[in-house]
């Protein structure tokens, strides 16, 4: 069974004490009588994870295979992610950690290439800022019960309110561990970034003992069971299927692509009830999915330094708020570049920024927008392609200007994919979603139809202050919400609270 870790608590003394729940109030308990840890039941949750889209893509791409999605768990249109559903467990008040258990399957096989991996019984456990999602995984009928998959990283995760009074802890970064690799039959490496997960939870009655979790049983694979691993070459890596050619030198760019989201609480707050509002996308950008893909890649690549630079074509325009005519918010990013060299990188932009109550507009050249965290290993050279999967990507100072100051610095962007191939004959690998029909073609501009224009890197004409983006709510919870982060994932003031409690009851 997963452990779960005490933290030490980094949280002031200040913290609140009361978690509220939609119309009633969660008071966290003290210590048992007996001196059992006291724990909250949670009820109700879900699991927003997609594995890894990359694989996704793979499996029923090059693989030519299947995923089935059963027992309770759902898959989102258009090869999307997962949703485990039934979500059961506790929050131990004296760790401060959960533990919270999921029905549903995922099922992964491909004859073509040799391979059959079930992920079951998926259950989340958190102490403090940290994490890991178990499961039991089954790979071409050998079953490994209860392994941890993925690392979780709930550093720089805020939390928020679903319906019902439910805690949503979104986009918590996730990285594979050993044995996950194993699972996936060794197709990707220890520390490889995982899809974010979505935690959500609903808080139901605190019982004397913080209990066991019971796990849900899961259908036994149709393959049976052996103790003798699977051979590692039963499955290629998804990457190719071709021949295995010596690594790259040092050289030319000759194609490549770049998908990236921005940010998806942006994406919906643009097209969403408030901004009412839309996306164009320009110069051969076009929708991978759920996020843009630019292409026509051009730089270079040293194989010696590990380091890559590479250029993409294309551009996204936001436009949201229309009034008289003129949409007043105005947001575009065009030719987008990727600087990366060791475990360290950026995303630059051209960006041009429209102030809403000016209405005037400020553009910035080669803006650094976000920093990147690249994975050990990353940047080398496989049958001349070099990938950077789902790097995670943070906001700059400069970036949060170009938004009008409405995200903060070090604020999570959308993570960044790109694929560069260093031959033009070279295969790049399948693409992380598949064109779901967006929009493509319009203007390339991207100032606006009002307002005087401001050029020049450091963008420092063009007022931004005054909110040049309309607050959307989207990252910022407010009123009980500010009192969540006690709760759950957070690590709450559980401890805090119960000594007082007990001190108020023995004076």
């Amino acid at each position: 069974m997963a452990r779960i870790a005490r933290h030490p608590m980094a949280l002031a003394a200040a913290t609140a004490t009361v978690v509220a729940l939609g119309a009633g109030a969660l008071v966290l308990p003290a210590a048992a009588a007996d001196g059992a840890p006291a724990g909250i039941e949670l009820k109700n949750g879900t699991l927003d994870w997609g594995i890894k889209q990359s694989f996704r893509s793979y499996v029923t791409g090059a693989a030519a295979g299947s995923i089935a999605a059963t027992d309770g768990a759902t898959q989102a249109a258009g090869n999307g992610p997962f949703t485990f559903t039934g979500g059961t467990g506790t929050y131990d008040t004296a760790t401060h950690g959960t533990d919270t258990s999921f029905k549903g399957a995922v099922r992964f096989s491909s004859k073509a290439h040799g391979f059959d991996i079930r992920v079951s019984d998926v259950k989340v456990v958190t102490s403090g800022t940290t994490g890991h999602i178990d499961a039991d995984v089954s790979l071409n009928g050998t079953v490994q019960n209860d392994i941890e998959f993925a690392t979780l990283d709930l550093s720089g995760v805020r939390p928020g309110q679903g319906a019902g009074g439910a805690m949503t802890f979104k986009d918590i970064p996730a990285t594979l561990t050993a044995k996950g690799a194993a699972a996936f039959n060794g197709m990707y490496k220890e520390g490889t970034a995982l899809d974010a997960a979505t935690l959500t939870v609903t808080a139901g009655s605190a019982p004397t003992a913080s209990p066991t979790p019971t796990r849900t049983p899961q259908p036994t694979p149709t393959a049976t069971a052996t103790t003798t691993p699977a051979p590692s070459t039963t499955a290629p890596a998804p990457s190719t299927t071709a021949p295995t050619r010596p690594a790259a030198a040092s050289g030319e760019i000759a194609d490549g692509n770049l998908d990236w989201g921005v940010k998806e609480s942006f994406r919906s707050y643009i097209t969403g009830p408030v901004a009412k509002g839309k996306v164009e996308l320009s110069g051969g950008a076009a929708r991978n999915g759920s996020v843009y893909r630019f292409g026509d890649a051009s730089g270079v690549y040293d194989a010696d330094a590990k380091s890559l630079d590479a250029k993409f074509a294309g551009g996204v325009r936001f436009l949201g708020h229309e009034e008289g005519g003129a949409y007043s918010l105005d947001l575009r990013f065009s030719d987008l570049r990727v600087t990366a060299r060791g475990t360290g990188g950026k995303l630059v932009a051209d960006v041009s920024s429209k102030d809403r109550e000016s209405g005037r507009v400020t553009t910035y050249d080669n803006l650094t927008v976000a920093t990147l965290k690249v994975g050990a290993g990353a940047l080398t050279a496989k049958d001349d392609v070099v990938e950077l999967d789902g790097a995670a990507a943070t906001l700059t100072a400069a970036g949060a200007k170009a938004f009008g100051g409405f995200y903060q610095a070090g604020a999570a962007l959308d993570p960044v994919t790109a694929a560069v191939s260093l031959d033009a004959d070279a295969t790049l690998p399948v693409g992380s979603g598949g064109s779901d029909g967006g929009t493509s073609g319009g203007t390339s501009g991207g100032t606006g139809t009002t307002g005087s224009t401001t050029t020049g890197g450091t963008g420092t004409t063009g007022s931004t202050t005054g909110g040049s983006l309309a607050a959307t709510g989207a990252d910022v919870p407010a009123g009980p919400l500010a009192a969540a982060a006690a709760l759950v994932v957070a690590a709450g003031a559980g401890t805090v609270f119960a000594t007082r409690r007990r001190r108020t009851r023995q004076g």
